[in-house]
């Protein structure tokens, strides 16, 4: 049975976890403590690695509204939300900086996970452990979600403070810049990967691994424009000791609550439906995922946050080596024609709503039950190894060995029973952009709804010119908002400005 880390308990200014099965969460909640207290023993020190990844079921993170950031303030996404001020804020128009759901709530967030992260990378060392391997890789696991938190606020607000110890209340931290945060960022990541293993027991399952480590330093080396480092990191998935991932054979098993942690899974959140209260920090907090109860089809969900249409029509400009449709169209879509196109009705229902509307189908529970709530159990594959594979390519071809890339996009295309990217595109030859603009395509086909067009649009450019721009109005009209030099960026909250000194608000805001 798969097991899983999931949280939820306070222990003064810390929150202490446990690991559980998925199926049965037992909780374990003593009294608060001091920190002189609790930093005691290797399972204090178990409890304080695993209050970090209590983070990840908040509001502010991966449970909902960082969905918001990445997947609808994208050209992949936009908000009809009658909730105006919402929607606003996946279309640039930022007026409320201290507006809790679209800016303060991450901010706060991330810097509550690097917080915990602190507290360990503090204490532990002066624990007693017999067994010093899982000591080290407690720091590790530290060290790899401080990294991972730097990474969001470095894509999303870019200049942000650099904290690496636990802060009190009255700290005024300095600003660092968006270089700095990521150069961190890597010194954590290099760090982690030291300690971390290449996987974990059972037991373990939804920790960071090697894999993990290596494929977030490529991430952070690519929107740097490193392409050596970003190589070497990645070399260690695809053609070094870590190569032990595999596409699996079903493309929809990377988006429901069945085969999960499978193969190509590099690094995923564990969500789990036991407990039914809110996102706080009591004893009956919720693990579960809400992104399906925000995007789905109304009627269903909330309806916050749908697709744009013109995702669905380049699905279907090329064909598989069958002549059919590629499949996943199916998987990645709620669109009218779904029920024509792959005999698949909406949530079991009739599709009720315009001809050209567009709903993210990943994550969702459609193939389970009629409806969305609070408390879907859907992992969030947050790094899958068709993402690697695609990145390799990328990578090889910003380093001029072009055709030495097509294999990995190929290895991508195969799954979907797509013909071989040299096959059904020959103007493309060796030459680098034309390579490069047709892999953004093929990013698109494959990982549509996953969080990571936003940073894609950022590291290709896309995002820094009028003219880059004006191409993706055509797609997105809520860029005709978009401000070069400065939507690229969100405004950090403004409560953190004016209780800190050391802060500048970001430019042009």
């Amino acid at each position: 049975m798969k097991k899983i880390l999931l949280i939820i308990t306070v222990i003064c200014s810390l929150a202490a976890v446990v690991s559980c099965q998925k199926d049965e969460l037992d909780l374990n909640n003593p009294n608060a403590l001091t920190t002189e207290q609790f930093w005691a023993t290797p399972n204090d020190a178990e409890l304080g690695v695993n209050s970090i990844y209590a983070m990840f079921y908040k509001d502010g993170m991966w449970s909902r509204w960082m969905a918001f950031r990445l997947d609808l303030t994208s050209d992949e996404g936009f908000s009809q939300s009658p909730w105006v001020e919402l929607a606003d804020w996946t279309r640039f128009n930022y007026i409320n900086y201290n507006f809790w759901e679209g800016n303060s709530v991450t901010w706060r967030d991330s810097y509550k996970a690097i917080f915990r992260a602190n507290q360990v990378l503090a204490n532990v060392p002066d624990i007693e452990f017999e067994n010093e391997s899982r000591k080290q890789s407690i720091l590790a696991e530290a060290k790899f979600l401080r990294a991972y938190n730097y990474y969001f606020i470095g894509l999303l607000w870019e200049n942000a403070p650099i904290i690496l110890a636990p802060s009190k209340p009255n700290d005024l931290p300095l600003q660092s810049t968006q270089q700095e945060v990521y150069e961190q960022v890597a010194l954590d990541l290099e760090d982690a990967f030291a300690n971390l293993p290449v996987q974990w027991d059972n037991e373990n399952v939804g920790r960071p691994t090697k894999g993990a480590a290596k494929a977030m330093l490529a991430k952070v080396y690519m929107q740097q424009e490193k392409w050596n480092d970003a190589k070497l990191a990645l070399d260690f998935l695809v053609i070094g000791d870590g190569a032990n991932y595999s596409l699996v054979a079903n493309y929809k098993d990377n988006f429901t609550d069945l085969n999960e942690n499978n193969s190509e899974s590099v690094f995923e959140i564990q969500f789990g439906d036991q407990r039914r209260g809110g996102t706080g920090e009591d004893a009956n907090a919720s693990v579960s995922n809400t992104r399906a109860q925000f995007f789905a089809p109304r009627g269903i969900g909330w309806s916050d946050g749908q697709a744009r249409f013109w995702l669905v029509d380049a699905f279907k400009q090329e064909k598989t080596v069958d002549g059919e449709i590629d499949s996943r169209l199916r998987h990645t879509l709620f669109y009218p024609s779904l029920f024509e196109d792959f005999g698949d009705k909406t949530y079991g229902r009739d599709w009720e709503w315009g001809e050209e509307e567009a709903w993210f189908r990943k994550g969702a529970r459609d193939y389970k039950r009629d409806n969305e709530d609070y408390y879907s159990a859907v992992n969030l594959r947050v790094i899958r190894y068709a993402d690697v594979l695609l990145r390799y390519a990328e990578v090889l071809n910003e380093l001029g060995m072009t055709s030495e890339a097509y294999q990995y996009v190929d290895m991508v295309r195969a799954r979907s029973n797509m013909s071989p990217l040299a096959e059904a595109y020959p103007e493309i030859g060796n030459n680098q952009d034309k390579f490069l603009e047709r892999l953004k395509m093929e990013r698109v086909f494959e990982l549509a709804g996953e969080s990571v067009r936003w940073e894609d649009l950022k590291r290709w450019g896309d995002l820094d010119t009028q003219e880059s721009v004006d191409e993706i109005i055509e797609r997105d009209p809520d860029f005709n908002n978009f401000e070069i030099g400065k939507d690229i960026r969100l405004p950090i909250p403004q409560v953190e400005v004016e209780n800190n000194p050391n802060l500048e608000q970001n430019p042009q805001y």
